[in-house]
Protein backbone atom coordinates (compact mmCIF):
# COMPACT_ATOMS: atom_id res chain seq x y z
CA UNK A 1 0.00 0.00 0.00
CA UNK A 2 1.25 3.46 -0.96
CA UNK A 3 0.57 6.30 1.49
CA UNK A 4 -0.05 9.81 0.16
CA UNK A 5 -0.74 13.20 1.72
CA UNK A 6 -2.90 16.06 0.44
CA UNK A 7 -1.78 19.63 1.15
CA UNK A 8 -4.88 21.81 1.08
CA UNK A 9 -8.52 20.78 1.46
CA UNK A 10 -10.24 23.34 -0.72
CA UNK A 11 -12.17 22.69 -3.92
CA UNK A 12 -9.50 20.61 -5.66
CA UNK A 13 -8.11 18.97 -2.51
CA UNK A 14 -11.53 17.67 -1.47
CA UNK A 15 -12.03 16.45 -5.04
CA UNK A 16 -8.75 14.50 -4.92
CA UNK A 17 -9.78 12.95 -1.59
CA UNK A 18 -13.17 12.01 -3.03
CA UNK A 19 -11.78 10.42 -6.21
CA UNK A 20 -9.13 8.37 -4.40
CA UNK A 21 -11.78 6.97 -2.06
CA UNK A 22 -14.67 6.59 -4.53
CA UNK A 23 -12.57 5.02 -7.32
CA UNK A 24 -10.26 3.05 -5.06
CA UNK A 25 -10.53 -0.26 -6.94
CA UNK A 26 -10.04 1.30 -10.36
CA UNK A 27 -7.07 3.37 -9.18
CA UNK A 28 -5.50 0.31 -7.55
CA UNK A 29 -5.79 -1.62 -10.83
CA UNK A 30 -4.18 1.25 -12.75
CA UNK A 31 -1.39 1.93 -10.24
CA UNK A 32 -0.78 -1.75 -9.43
CA UNK A 33 -0.73 -0.65 -5.79
CA UNK A 34 -3.44 0.39 -3.34
CA UNK A 35 -3.26 4.11 -2.62
CA UNK A 36 -4.34 5.46 0.75
CA UNK A 37 -4.58 9.07 1.96
CA UNK A 38 -2.69 9.06 5.26
CA UNK A 39 -2.84 12.81 5.87
CA UNK A 40 -4.78 15.87 4.80
CA UNK A 41 -3.12 19.19 5.71
CA UNK A 42 -5.20 22.30 6.27
CA UNK A 43 -5.31 25.10 8.84
CA UNK A 44 -9.07 24.67 9.17
CA UNK A 45 -11.09 21.98 10.89
CA UNK A 46 -13.81 20.05 9.05
CA UNK A 47 -16.17 18.57 11.67
CA UNK A 48 -18.08 15.61 10.27
CA UNK A 49 -16.13 15.57 7.00
CA UNK A 50 -14.63 12.24 5.83
CA UNK A 51 -11.16 13.84 5.99
CA UNK A 52 -11.47 14.52 9.73
CA UNK A 53 -9.76 11.27 10.78
CA UNK A 54 -6.59 12.07 8.79
CA UNK A 55 -6.53 15.85 9.19
CA UNK A 56 -3.33 17.51 10.45
CA UNK A 57 -2.30 21.15 10.83
CA UNK A 58 1.49 20.79 10.75
CA UNK A 59 3.23 19.99 7.48
CA UNK A 60 6.28 18.64 9.31
CA UNK A 61 4.24 15.61 10.34
CA UNK A 62 3.97 14.76 6.65
CA UNK A 63 7.53 15.68 5.71
CA UNK A 64 9.03 13.59 8.51
CA UNK A 65 6.89 10.51 7.88
CA UNK A 66 8.88 8.03 5.75
CA UNK A 67 5.68 6.15 4.87
CA UNK A 68 4.42 9.08 2.76
CA UNK A 69 5.65 8.43 -0.77
CA UNK A 70 3.64 11.05 -2.69
CA UNK A 71 2.64 14.57 -1.64
CA UNK A 72 -0.31 16.19 -3.44
CA UNK A 73 -0.07 19.98 -3.34
CA UNK A 74 -3.37 21.73 -4.08
CA UNK A 75 -3.01 24.77 -1.82
CA UNK A 76 -2.37 27.30 -4.58
CA UNK A 77 -0.09 30.32 -4.48
CA UNK A 78 3.66 30.46 -3.93
CA UNK A 79 3.92 30.68 -0.14
CA UNK A 80 3.98 28.33 1.69
CA UNK A 81 3.43 25.88 -1.18
CA UNK A 82 6.94 26.32 -2.60
CA UNK A 83 8.64 25.63 0.74
CA UNK A 84 6.48 22.56 1.41
CA UNK A 85 6.96 21.13 -2.09
CA UNK A 86 10.71 21.71 -2.17
CA UNK A 87 11.09 20.14 1.28
CA UNK A 88 9.03 17.13 0.22
CA UNK A 89 11.18 16.57 -2.88
CA UNK A 90 14.37 16.92 -0.85
CA UNK A 91 12.98 14.28 1.52
CA UNK A 92 12.64 11.90 -1.44
CA UNK A 93 8.89 12.17 -1.91
CA UNK A 94 7.24 12.66 -5.30
CA UNK A 95 4.96 15.68 -5.66
CA UNK A 96 1.85 16.17 -7.80
CA UNK A 97 0.35 19.64 -8.05
CA UNK A 98 -2.33 21.71 -9.75
CA UNK A 99 -0.61 24.95 -8.77
CA UNK A 100 0.08 26.96 -11.95
CA UNK A 101 1.68 29.83 -10.03
CA UNK A 102 4.17 27.48 -8.40
CA UNK A 103 4.97 25.64 -11.64
CA UNK A 104 5.35 28.82 -13.70
CA UNK A 105 7.69 30.38 -11.13
CA UNK A 106 9.75 27.36 -10.01
CA UNK A 107 9.02 24.50 -12.41
CA UNK A 108 12.55 23.93 -13.70
CA UNK A 109 14.08 24.01 -10.21
CA UNK A 110 11.57 21.56 -8.74
CA UNK A 111 11.87 19.17 -11.69
CA UNK A 112 15.64 19.13 -11.22
CA UNK A 113 15.38 18.38 -7.50
CA UNK A 114 12.93 15.57 -8.19
CA UNK A 115 15.24 14.04 -10.79
CA UNK A 116 18.23 14.26 -8.45
CA UNK A 117 16.26 12.16 -5.93
CA UNK A 118 14.84 9.69 -8.50
CA UNK A 119 11.37 11.02 -7.83
CA UNK A 120 8.82 13.01 -9.82
CA UNK A 121 7.35 16.49 -9.86
CA UNK A 122 4.18 16.24 -11.96
CA UNK A 123 1.70 19.00 -12.79
CA UNK A 124 -0.80 17.86 -15.42
CA UNK A 125 -3.62 19.76 -13.69
CA UNK A 126 -1.73 23.08 -13.65
CA UNK A 127 -2.77 23.86 -17.25
CA UNK A 128 -6.17 23.07 -18.70
CA UNK A 129 -7.69 21.44 -15.61
CA UNK A 130 -8.96 18.06 -16.77
CA UNK A 131 -7.48 18.36 -20.29
CA UNK A 132 -4.47 16.07 -20.78
CA UNK A 133 -1.89 18.41 -22.30
CA UNK A 134 1.34 18.29 -20.24
CA UNK A 135 1.92 14.59 -20.75
CA UNK A 136 1.23 14.67 -24.52
CA UNK A 137 3.72 17.52 -25.01
CA UNK A 138 6.29 15.89 -22.77
CA UNK A 139 5.96 12.29 -23.94
CA UNK A 140 3.99 11.98 -27.18
CA UNK A 141 4.98 14.89 -29.42
CA UNK A 142 8.70 14.35 -29.03
CA UNK A 143 9.51 13.75 -32.71
CA UNK A 144 8.27 17.20 -33.72
CA UNK A 145 9.53 20.72 -33.46
CA UNK A 146 6.61 22.54 -31.86
CA UNK A 147 6.13 25.69 -33.90
CA UNK A 148 3.21 27.13 -31.98
CA UNK A 149 1.02 26.63 -28.94
CA UNK A 150 -2.15 28.70 -28.72
CA UNK A 151 -4.79 28.28 -26.08
CA UNK A 152 -8.05 29.47 -24.62
CA UNK A 153 -6.72 28.87 -21.14
CA UNK A 154 -9.19 30.51 -18.80
CA UNK A 155 -12.81 29.39 -18.46
CA UNK A 156 -14.00 32.60 -16.80
CA UNK A 157 -12.90 34.88 -19.63
CA UNK A 158 -14.15 32.44 -22.25
CA UNK A 159 -17.56 32.32 -20.57
CA UNK A 160 -17.76 36.14 -20.50
CA UNK A 161 -16.70 36.52 -24.14
CA UNK A 162 -19.11 33.78 -25.26
CA UNK A 163 -22.06 35.46 -23.52
CA UNK A 164 -21.11 38.82 -25.02
CA UNK A 165 -20.84 37.20 -28.45
CA UNK A 166 -24.06 35.18 -28.38
CA UNK A 167 -26.31 37.54 -26.42
CA UNK A 168 -24.90 40.99 -27.18
CA UNK A 169 -24.42 41.62 -23.46
CA UNK A 170 -22.01 44.19 -22.05
CA UNK A 171 -18.87 43.26 -20.12
CA UNK A 172 -19.89 44.41 -16.64
CA UNK A 173 -23.24 42.61 -16.54
CA UNK A 174 -21.72 39.42 -17.95
CA UNK A 175 -18.93 39.49 -15.37
CA UNK A 176 -21.51 39.85 -12.58
CA UNK A 177 -23.42 36.89 -13.98
CA UNK A 178 -20.22 34.84 -14.07
CA UNK A 179 -19.59 35.75 -10.42
CA UNK A 180 -23.15 34.82 -9.43
CA UNK A 181 -22.73 31.42 -11.08
CA UNK A 182 -19.39 30.83 -9.36
CA UNK A 183 -17.35 30.96 -12.58
CA UNK A 184 -15.58 34.17 -11.53
CA UNK A 185 -14.07 35.16 -8.18
CA UNK A 186 -15.28 38.17 -6.23
CA UNK A 187 -11.96 39.72 -7.24
CA UNK A 188 -11.72 38.58 -10.88
CA UNK A 189 -8.53 40.47 -11.76
CA UNK A 190 -6.34 37.39 -12.26
CA UNK A 191 -8.79 36.03 -14.82
CA UNK A 192 -10.01 39.07 -16.72
CA UNK A 193 -6.60 40.78 -16.93
CA UNK A 194 -4.90 37.65 -18.26
CA UNK A 195 -2.66 36.89 -15.28
CA UNK A 196 -3.97 33.33 -14.97
CA UNK A 197 -3.58 32.60 -18.69
CA UNK A 198 -0.05 34.02 -18.88
CA UNK A 199 1.26 31.57 -16.28
CA UNK A 200 -0.29 28.70 -18.20
CA UNK A 201 1.13 29.71 -21.58
CA UNK A 202 4.54 30.17 -19.95
CA UNK A 203 4.38 26.58 -18.65
CA UNK A 204 3.38 25.24 -22.06
CA UNK A 205 6.05 27.31 -23.80
CA UNK A 206 8.69 26.03 -21.39
CA UNK A 207 7.75 22.41 -22.08
CA UNK A 208 7.60 22.99 -25.82
CA UNK A 209 11.06 24.57 -25.98
CA UNK A 210 12.80 22.83 -23.07
CA UNK A 211 13.86 26.21 -21.65
CA UNK A 212 12.21 28.49 -19.11
CA UNK A 213 9.70 31.01 -20.42
CA UNK A 214 9.51 33.75 -17.80
CA UNK A 215 5.83 34.66 -17.52
CA UNK A 216 6.78 38.14 -16.28
CA UNK A 217 8.31 38.84 -19.71
CA UNK A 218 5.23 37.76 -21.67
CA UNK A 219 3.05 40.55 -23.09
CA UNK A 220 -0.27 40.36 -21.23
CA UNK A 221 -3.56 42.07 -22.02
CA UNK A 222 -6.96 41.11 -20.61
CA UNK A 223 -10.56 41.45 -21.75
CA UNK A 224 -11.85 44.26 -19.53
CA UNK A 225 -11.81 46.76 -22.42
CA UNK A 226 -13.79 44.56 -24.82
CA UNK A 227 -17.25 45.99 -25.51
CA UNK A 228 -20.53 44.89 -27.04
CA UNK A 229 -19.70 47.16 -30.01
CA UNK A 230 -16.50 45.19 -30.62
CA UNK A 231 -18.63 42.08 -31.03
CA UNK A 232 -20.90 43.84 -33.53
CA UNK A 233 -17.85 44.41 -35.68
CA UNK A 234 -16.69 40.85 -35.08
CA UNK A 235 -20.02 39.55 -36.40
CA UNK A 236 -19.69 41.81 -39.44
CA UNK A 237 -16.32 40.15 -40.10
CA UNK A 238 -17.73 36.66 -39.36
CA UNK A 239 -15.23 36.34 -36.53
CA UNK A 240 -15.31 35.87 -32.78
CA UNK A 241 -13.18 37.34 -30.00
CA UNK A 242 -11.21 34.99 -27.74
CA UNK A 243 -8.56 35.59 -25.11
CA UNK A 244 -5.65 33.67 -26.57
CA UNK A 245 -2.38 32.70 -24.94
CA UNK A 246 0.28 32.14 -27.60
CA UNK A 247 3.87 31.00 -27.83
CA UNK A 248 4.91 30.93 -31.48
CA UNK A 249 8.07 30.67 -33.54
CA UNK A 250 8.01 33.69 -35.85
CA UNK A 251 10.89 33.90 -38.32
CA UNK A 252 13.19 31.90 -36.08
CA UNK A 253 12.44 33.72 -32.81
CA UNK A 254 9.88 32.88 -30.13
CA UNK A 255 7.09 35.36 -29.48
CA UNK A 256 4.76 34.95 -26.49
CA UNK A 257 1.63 36.85 -25.55
CA UNK A 258 -1.79 36.80 -23.94
CA UNK A 259 -4.33 39.08 -25.61
CA UNK A 260 -7.81 39.17 -27.16
CA UNK A 261 -7.76 37.96 -30.76
CA UNK A 262 -10.28 37.90 -33.60
CA UNK A 263 -10.61 34.30 -34.79
CA UNK A 264 -12.17 33.19 -38.08
CA UNK A 265 -14.45 30.10 -38.35
CA UNK A 266 -11.62 28.03 -39.84
CA UNK A 267 -9.46 28.47 -36.73
CA UNK A 268 -9.41 25.26 -34.62
CA UNK A 269 -10.41 27.16 -31.46
CA UNK A 270 -13.21 29.25 -32.98
CA UNK A 271 -16.00 27.04 -31.58
CA UNK A 272 -14.53 26.64 -28.07
CA UNK A 273 -17.22 28.36 -26.01
CA UNK A 274 -18.46 28.95 -22.47
CA UNK A 275 -16.22 27.68 -19.64
CA UNK A 276 -14.52 25.14 -21.90
CA UNK A 277 -10.78 25.45 -22.61
CA UNK A 278 -9.03 24.61 -25.86
CA UNK A 279 -5.35 24.22 -26.71
CA UNK A 280 -3.80 24.05 -30.19
CA UNK A 281 -0.36 22.46 -30.56
CA UNK A 282 1.20 22.87 -34.00
CA UNK A 283 4.11 20.57 -34.86
CA UNK A 284 6.30 20.78 -37.93
CA UNK A 285 5.53 17.14 -38.80
CA UNK A 286 2.30 16.15 -37.09
CA UNK A 287 0.50 19.40 -37.96
CA UNK A 288 -2.32 20.64 -35.74
CA UNK A 289 -3.37 18.82 -32.58
CA UNK A 290 -6.30 20.25 -30.65
CA UNK A 291 -7.18 19.47 -27.02
CA UNK A 292 -10.61 20.57 -25.76
CA UNK A 293 -12.31 19.98 -22.44
CA UNK A 294 -13.06 21.15 -18.91
CA UNK A 295 -10.35 23.62 -18.02
CA UNK A 296 -11.33 23.97 -14.38
CA UNK A 297 -13.74 22.66 -11.78
CA UNK A 298 -13.45 20.41 -8.76
CA UNK A 299 -13.58 16.94 -10.27
CA UNK A 300 -11.98 17.53 -13.71
CA UNK A 301 -8.95 19.16 -12.10
CA UNK A 302 -8.81 16.61 -9.30
CA UNK A 303 -9.00 13.81 -11.86
CA UNK A 304 -5.87 15.15 -13.58
CA UNK A 305 -4.09 15.36 -10.21
CA UNK A 306 -4.97 11.75 -9.35
CA UNK A 307 -3.73 10.64 -12.77
CA UNK A 308 -0.36 12.14 -11.84
CA UNK A 309 -0.50 10.31 -8.50
CA UNK A 310 -1.03 7.02 -10.33
CA UNK A 311 1.89 7.84 -12.64
CA UNK A 312 4.09 8.65 -9.62
CA UNK A 313 3.23 5.32 -7.99
CA UNK A 314 3.97 3.45 -11.20
CA UNK A 315 7.38 5.16 -11.33
CA UNK A 316 8.04 5.25 -7.61
CA UNK A 317 11.85 5.28 -7.77
CA UNK A 318 12.28 6.27 -11.41
CA UNK A 319 12.24 9.89 -12.50
CA UNK A 320 10.26 10.32 -15.71
CA UNK A 321 11.92 12.63 -18.18
CA UNK A 322 10.59 16.18 -18.37
CA UNK A 323 12.60 18.40 -20.69
CA UNK A 324 12.52 21.76 -18.94
CA UNK A 325 15.86 23.40 -18.20
CA UNK A 326 16.37 26.43 -15.98
CA UNK A 327 18.09 28.27 -18.86
CA UNK A 328 15.85 31.19 -19.75
CA UNK A 329 14.36 31.32 -23.24
CA UNK A 330 15.04 34.68 -24.85
CA UNK A 331 11.72 35.92 -26.17
CA UNK A 332 11.47 38.31 -29.08
CA UNK A 333 10.37 41.79 -28.03
CA UNK A 334 6.61 41.76 -28.60
CA UNK A 335 6.82 45.17 -30.24
CA UNK A 336 8.57 43.52 -33.20
CA UNK A 337 5.80 40.96 -33.78
CA UNK A 338 3.77 41.50 -36.96
CA UNK A 339 0.06 41.02 -37.53
CA UNK A 340 -3.08 42.68 -38.85
CA UNK A 341 -5.11 44.90 -36.53
CA UNK A 342 -8.80 45.70 -36.42
CA UNK A 343 -9.30 49.34 -35.42
CA UNK A 344 -12.28 51.48 -34.42
CA UNK A 345 -11.93 55.25 -34.74
CA UNK A 346 -13.98 58.42 -35.09
CA UNK A 347 -11.53 59.86 -37.63
CA UNK A 348 -12.36 60.24 -41.34
CA UNK A 349 -11.55 57.67 -44.01
CA UNK A 350 -9.28 60.20 -45.68
CA UNK A 351 -7.18 60.51 -42.54
CA UNK A 352 -7.20 56.74 -42.02
CA UNK A 353 -5.85 56.13 -45.51
CA UNK A 354 -3.36 58.96 -45.19
CA UNK A 355 -1.91 57.33 -42.06
CA UNK A 356 -2.33 53.60 -42.71
CA UNK A 357 -2.46 53.50 -46.49
CA UNK A 358 -4.67 50.81 -48.00
CA UNK A 359 -7.08 49.31 -45.44
CA UNK A 360 -10.20 47.16 -45.47
CA UNK A 361 -13.29 48.81 -43.99
CA UNK A 362 -15.79 46.99 -41.77
CA UNK A 363 -19.35 48.30 -41.46
CA UNK A 364 -21.20 47.29 -38.28
CA UNK A 365 -23.84 50.01 -38.57
CA UNK A 366 -22.48 52.06 -35.66
CA UNK A 367 -22.91 55.81 -36.14
CA UNK A 368 -20.03 58.20 -35.56
CA UNK A 369 -17.18 55.75 -36.05
CA UNK A 370 -15.31 53.76 -38.67
CA UNK A 371 -13.93 50.24 -38.40
CA UNK A 372 -11.05 49.02 -40.52
CA UNK A 373 -8.40 46.30 -40.84
CA UNK A 374 -4.77 47.22 -41.38
CA UNK A 375 -2.20 45.46 -43.45
CA UNK A 376 0.23 43.25 -41.54
CA UNK A 377 2.51 45.52 -39.51
CA UNK A 378 4.59 45.32 -36.35
CA UNK A 379 3.23 46.25 -32.93
CA UNK A 380 5.56 49.23 -32.64
CA UNK A 381 4.72 50.43 -36.15
CA UNK A 382 1.02 50.19 -35.36
CA UNK A 383 1.43 52.19 -32.14
CA UNK A 384 3.22 54.94 -34.03
CA UNK A 385 0.46 55.13 -36.62
CA UNK A 386 -2.30 54.96 -34.00
CA UNK A 387 -0.84 58.04 -32.32
CA UNK A 388 -0.68 59.78 -35.67
CA UNK A 389 -4.29 58.86 -36.44
CA UNK A 390 -5.56 60.33 -33.19
CA UNK A 391 -8.78 59.00 -31.72
CA UNK A 392 -8.54 55.21 -31.62
CA UNK A 393 -11.57 53.84 -29.78
CA UNK A 394 -10.23 50.30 -29.66
CA UNK A 395 -7.98 47.85 -31.47
CA UNK A 396 -7.96 44.06 -31.50
CA UNK A 397 -5.35 41.81 -33.08
CA UNK A 398 -6.46 39.52 -35.89
CA UNK A 399 -5.48 35.86 -35.66
CA UNK A 400 -4.58 34.34 -39.01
Amino acid sequence: MIKVAILGYGTVGSGVFEIINENRDLITSKAKEEIEVKYVLDLRDFPGDPCEKVLVHDCNIILEDPEVEVVIEVMGGIKPAYDFVKSALLKGKSVCTSNKELVAAHGAELIKIAQEHSRNFLFEAAVGGGIPIIRPINMHITADKICEIAGILNGTTNYILTKMDKEGADFDSTLKQAQDLGYAERNPEADIEGYDAVRKIAILGSLATGKTVDYKEVYTEGISKITAEDFKYAKAMNRSIKLLGKCKNEDGVMVASVAPRLLSPNHPLYNVNDVVNGILVRGNMVGDLVFIGSGAGKLPTASAVVSDVVDSVRHLNVSTTIMWDDEKLELENFSKSKKKFFVRTSESKDKIENVFGEVKYVDAGIDGEVGFITKKISEEHFEEKAKELGNVISRIRIEE
